[in-house]
């Protein structure tokens, strides 16, 4: 069933869905020091165990990916929405109430399988449920609406004790469960489990396919340089600062409000541009631009004032704005009988992308110093999204009501 509304109750759930999603997602990162420090760490034991929580959580949602993604094809895509949301909302109200470095890692991973079906699940439902002309808008308003948790994450740390915080993510998603009523399933998917004549969320089918798995990988690395930003440079940026020569305090959390708060308009930008061109792959090539731009002033800004930074952040952020026209873009590859599991797997292989990096920016880092090593990292990021880039099909205006031959 497919609705021409923009603000029907798919829309409205996957985007608030995806704005408590975001919130808990980033809190983290905002809360690092402060929790940190209460839990009796100091100097370099803050950055050290702050990444190994960070690649817990990142671990915990790419093993999600993978399940919530083959549950969304199997068992439907309003399963995994709902599912997801009382997980990750469940082990952030746990996060509120660790007391060692060891339960925090623990609830940040169950947290991170939580976190990993939201998004995916949502985008699926959104693009079935629009007609291919307006879909593309409709999950820009998901992102949109969804990425200012992260916003409203960043103001709530600098009022909260960040057990608060915690808590009150996990409040906020148990509230959203209440709104599961009178959202409908995809058509789509009604249609294709209801036939029985395609195989369903096939996860080991996008690597017996030399094509499909090329097309997958493409969809999975134009994203990489995302979570490089967001996760390594604007996380730590009150390491770089000390390393840039920045005087005055930068706080994680401001840095990350000011990101997002660029991430959000650059989202609406991209989907916006992106319906004024007709293309996905072309708004992309311009924000990889854009990033590169904003990568080069943050790691030569040298000296500056704790507002220019921020804003510089903001500007980072900003470039980084393509999340919904990537998301979208994976959604729109596949077919009906695999789309779940494409659109959850991608997202979260991308976020599980971090581990490797951050391991990549520490062992840099312990080489050289942390300007050169995240030169490198992301050198090496951004190259790889180009590639990927180059030759991916541009499916603005394809058709998603079709299945794929899995044998």
């Amino acid at each position: 069933m497919q609705t021409s509304h923009l603000l029907n109750s798919a829309v409205i759930v996957a985007a608030l869905g995806y704005f408590v999603d975001i919130y808990d997602l980033i809190l983290f990162s905002i809360v690092r020091v402060p929790s940190l420090k209460s839990l009796g760490l100091v100097g370099d034991e803050i950055t050290d165990i702050g990444i190994f929580l960070i690649d817990m959580q990142m671990i915990g949602m790419l093993i999600g990916g993978i399940l919530w993604g083959v549950m969304g094809d199997k068992r439907g895509r309003l399963s995994v929405l709902f599912g997801s949301i009382f997980l990750y909302s469940l082990a952030n109200i746990a996060n509120g109430f660790v007391n060692s470095v060891e339960s925090y890692a623990v609830w940040r991973f169950i947290a991170g399988i939580g976190l990993a079906g939201e998004l995916g699940a949502g985008i699926t439902l959104v693009s079935e449920v629009m007609p291919k002309e307006k879909r593309g808008v409709g999950t820009m308003l998901v992102a949109v609406v969804g990425l200012t948790g992260a916003v409203v994450a960043g103001f709530l740390a600098d009022i909260f004790d960040w057990r608060t915080c915690y808590f009150i993510g996990g409040g906020l998603g148990m509230l959203l469960l209440l709104l599961r009523i009178g959202v409908h399933e995809s058509g789509m998917f009604k249609h294709v489990q209801q036939a029985k004549q395609a195989s369903r969320g096939e996860f080991l089918a996008l690597f017996t396919n030399k094509t499909r798995l090329i097309k997958y990988l493409r969809c999975i690395f134009i994203g990489l340089t995302t979570w490089y930003v967001i996760g390594i440079l604007v996380s730590f940026s009150p390491e770089f600062a000390k390393a840039l020569g920045v005087t005055a305090e930068i706080k994680a959390g401001k840095a990350i409000m000011f990101a997002y708060t660029g991430l959000v308009i650059g989202d609406l930008a991209s989907g916006l541009l992106s319906q004024i061109l007709k293309s996905r792959t072309k708004v992309m090539f311009i924000f990889l631009l854009l990033d590169l731009v904003a990568v080069t002033v943050f790691l030569t800004a040298k000296g500056v004032s704790a507002s220019t930074l921020y804003l510089i952040c903001g500007f980072l952020g900003f470039s980084v704005g393509f999340w919904v026209i990537f998301v979208t873009i994976a959604a729109e590859q596949f077919g009906t009988n695999i789309r779940a599991t494409v659109t959850t797997t991608v997202p979260n292989f991308v976020r599980g992308a971090l581990v490797p990096l951050t391991f990549a920016f520490q062992y840099l880092k312990g080489q050289t110093d942390i300007i050169t090593a995240a030169i490198m990292v992301g050198i090496f990021s951004l190259t790889v999204a180009m590639i990927s880039l180059y030759g991916l099909k541009d499916t603005f205006n394809e058709d998603l009501n079709y299945t794929e031959e899995l044998q």
